[in-house]
């Protein structure tokens, strides 16, 4: 084929606009010779007046070689979900999927290929997803790890206050990873399980990420749209899938958060799916068929109290750790944390922090973002950036309620009249409530 065949083939056109076959023929001519913007348009001349799937295909085609991978595959999956058979487009479909790192769908696509017709091969694809010999639960293994292994880089020193929750973490996390010889002459096995809980934004995350940093460790951070899905079973799976991933990059401190949407109470619910992933975590909790040695997790909730109780046992989140708004100390350490790569002056840290009692740390970014806002105002003015001084955080206080109230309106019933066994007497402290 060469620019003498792409001539004949538009004058023949000329005479036969509404041919269909010969204007195909034409754009499928111009894709070979790579004339990708000619090709592009006559395809989508013909789809003006037909669906015809050679045609889909050769302008999904288009779509790969110009690297439009995303619009390659909106075509595709029109076409995949009619039902096709043609190995030709499941291949470039897996190759579009590839393109965009969607490994495990990529594979499974190029199963489906394989399965129809065994003799078929794509010498890319099988370089790629077969890894010389590698299996592909390999490649989804490299998917997953890259998608949540971090390695973090802050520490405690860069968690304004808390000292209660660090001492807590250093001594059922820290210790026995920097003294494992110790543990060992006891019997003792390193890793466990402590819960966090407490207001929203009060830096439940925030310390776990700092707790690996703390002990050079990984550290994964999972919330429920990692692992719940649709299908019957594969949220187990997916539990399954991340702690073996821990356990496979010990020392690991392995971060839940919203565990009581994973763990509610099996006695409230209606549904046995519920009740399997309960019963999935609390079999992965306790290594029983895996080692969960030195594998570190932390679970974060605002709502214990609808936590099934089977996770408070010895052995899984037998340490329980109240996470409570910032104390003064630690409200005038995270405003000199949040503000001191800003242009500031004359802050006054001390009367600052006495001013936001019962705020959170989400509450104290809120109110520096506050006042940033006010003096961009005034900087937009002249384009000189001014400093932040107290009261311009002091206007923003006021514009700011505290967010922690209407969490410890809640908490204060639970700890009163549902605490028997005192695992709510931290609240009633911080709340200065005798029992």
């Amino acid at each position: 084929m060469n620019d003498n065949t792409i001539d004949s083939l538009r004058d023949a056109l000329k005479h036969s606009p509404e041919n269909t076959p010969l204007r195909l023929l034409l754009a499928d001519t111009l894709l070979d010779l790579n004339r990708l913007e000619e090709a592009e348009a006559e395809y989508n001349m013909i789809l003006k007046t037909s669906t015809n799937i050679k045609v889909k295909f050769g302008l999904a085609t288009t779509f790969f070689k110009k690297g439009s991978y995303s619009a390659c595959n909106v075509i595709l999956e029109e076409v995949i979900e009619k039902g096709t058979t043609d190995v030709n487009i499941l291949t470039l479909y897996a190759k579009a999927l590839l393109k965009e790192n969607a490994v495990s769908k990529a594979i499974e696509t190029y199963k489906k290929a394989l399965a129809i017709n065994p003799n078929h091969s794509d010498e890319e694809l099988d370089n790629q997803l077969r890894l010389k010999g590698h299996n592909e639960a390999e490649v989804v293994n490299e998917e997953i790890d890259n998608r949540f292994l971090q390695k973090p880089t802050i520490n405690f020193s860069d968690v304004g206050g808390m000292d209660i929750v660090k001492k807590e973490i250093e001594l059922k996390i820290i210790k026995p990873l920097l003294h494992p010889e110790l543990y060992k002459a006891y019997g003792k096995k390193t890793g466990g399980g402590i819960l966090l809980y407490g207001p929203p934004g009060c830096g439940k995350t925030f310390i776990a990420k700092a707790t690996a940093g703390q002990v050079n460790a990984k550290f994964i951070s999972v919330g429920l749209n990692d692992i719940l899905d649709m299908w019957i079973g594969n949220s187990e799976k997916n539990l399954h899938e991340i702690f073996e991933l821990a356990r496979q990059n010990t020392p690991c401190v392995l971060f839940i958060d919203e565990i009581d949407a994973l763990g509610a109470s099996r006695s409230d619910m209606k549904q046995s799916s519920g009740r399997h992933l309960i019963n999935q975590f609390l079999q992965e909790l306790d290594g029983i068929d895996n080692n969960n040695d030195g594998v570190l997790i932390l679970g974060a909730t605002n709502t214990p109290w609808n936590l099934d109780p089977a996770f408070r046992r010895p052995g899984r989140f037998d340490r329980i750790v109240f996470v409570p708004p910032p104390d003064e100390v630690s409200r005038e350490s995270i405003l000199r944390l949040k503000l001191q790569n800003k242009p500031t002056t004359n802050i006054d840290y001390v009367s600052l922090s006495r001013k936001i009692e019962n705020f959170s740390g989400a509450d104290i970014d809120a109110i520096i973002d506050i006042a940033i806002e006010l003096k961009l105002e005034a900087s937009f003015i002249d384009g000189i950036p001014k400093p932040i001084d107290t009261s311009d955080l002091q206007n923003a206080i006021k514009k700011h309620k505290a967010s922690t109230q209407e969490w410890f309106m809640t908490a204060k019933n639970f700890a009163m009249f549902a605490n028997d066994a005192g695992l709510y007497d931290d609240i009633l402290t911080y709340l200065k409530i005798k029992k």
